[in-house]
């Protein structure tokens, strides 16, 4: 959401990042809780002590997240889904799945042992705040016990709501799909009603608003947009899946791509290739053979005055895997490295030569005409 996340630790081979937003959440949950919360609970403590036990809430609900996510990720590896990376955000976690489950029951259980796991989390919480308050723990140990077992309560319920791609979404899923056989059918069901559950937040968000609690109103209204966006993608994400399965990235990829030669200036680069195409990132090619790439922002570390100075060759930077794939992967895997990269453009490489650019808004076009045509189909 805002920038690429941020690698911080890796457990069981799966690497944790966060996003920049994540801060906000952070934040706003410490802030929430030690002026908030615990002092309307916890009376007469010193105002340090709220801001502590603030600060050690959010780092419990920042670990809950986490566990919650690793449940989906070990069980999701265990039936052969590949997950490599967790990703925590403004409204929550997500685990990142390069496939969808082959399977109704792989489904389900890598489902519903999200929540499983969250009841699991607010029982030992509970657990040791009842301990902590018979054997006399200080009260700022015991009110953040209390608060965390609250919180992985409502986290539980919260996703078990039947509204993709909430965990309940899911559940709902799986169920539909050992019915019909039918995936694609049972994701546009459950995305539908996803969508329909996005809506109720943002008309409650908009309620709260006109009442003149604007934060809580606001809150659930950027939560719905996220869920209403979030539940719309995921059926265009099966139908791009179904659509691309068995295709190769040399079905789909551009030949004779825009290309930079390493010899010309810096100036010429701007002028002729910057100003005429619009990309962030070109490839750079000598007698034919792909050298390296060239991107916006290292012209502009640059001087202006320096352009004419210096070529395309003395600035490129060798091409990283994030942007390059082989003419023969999968078209979806493609995709998924769009997805995990946010690089809407990659390099089509075979050795040292540049067969070819596959680009996200292409395979988006293919992808919206499939849509239209099963639009059509249904009509007649």
């Amino acid at each position: 959401m805002f920038g690429k996340p941020v690698s911080l630790f890796s457990v069981f081979g799966f690497e944790i990042k966060v996003d920049m937003s994540w801060l906000i959440l952070a934040a706003l949950i410490t802030w929430s809780l030690a002026s908030g919360l615990f002092p309307e609970y916890y009376k007469d403590l010193p105002k340090s002590a709220y801001w502590w036990m603030g600060i050690a809430g959010a780092i419990g609900l920042f670990l809950s997240i986490i566990v919650h996510e690793l449940t989906h990720s070990i069980v999701a590896r265990h039936y052969g889904v590949s997950m490599k990376e967790i990703t925590l955000f403004i409204f929550g976690g997500v685990a990142h799945m390069e496939e969808d489950p082959s399977s109704p029951k792989a489904e389900f259980m890598i489902a519903v042992v999200g929540p499983v796991s969250s009841f699991l989390l607010a029982a030992s919480a509970f657990l040791l705040y009842k301990v902590g308050v018979y054997s006399g723990w200080p009260v700022t140990l015991t009110g953040v016990l209390n608060y965390l077992s609250w919180l992985n309560m409502i986290l539980a319920v919260f996703n078990l709501i039947p509204a993709f791609p909430l965990d309940g979404g899911r559940i709902l899923r799986s169920a539909l799909w050992k019915w019909k056989k039918d995936i694609r059918w049972s994701t546009n069901i459950a995305a539908q009603i996803g969508s329909g559950f996005g809506l109720m937040l943002i008309i409650m968000g908009i309620f709260y608003i006109v009442k003149g609690n604007f934060v809580g109103g606001l809150w659930w209204f950027l939560i719905g947009l996220f869920v209403r966006a979030a539940a719309q993608s995921s059926y265009r994400q099966i139908l791009a899946r179904n659509l691309f399965h068995a295709k190769k990235v040399r079905d789909l990829m551009v030949t004779n791509p825009v290309t930079v030669p390493r010899a010309i200036s810096l100036e010429d680069f701007i002028r002729d290739y910057v100003y005429k195409y619009h990309f962030q990132a070109y490839p750079v090619v000598s007698f034919g053979r792909l050298t390296g790439c060239i991107f916006l922002k290292q012209v502009a570390s640059i001087p202006r005055e320096q352009w004419a100075q210096h070529t395309v060759g003395s600035v490129a930077v060798p091409c990283s895997k994030e942007i390059t794939i082989g003419p023969d992967e999968d078209a979806n895997k493609a995709l998924d490295l769009m997805n995990r990269t946010g690089n809407s453009r990659l390099l089509v490489v075979q050795g040292d030569e540049l067969e070819g650019i596959l680009s996200l808004k292409d395979m988006l076009a293919l992808l919206s005409l499939k849509m239209e045509l099963n639009d059509m189909e249904k009509k007649t």
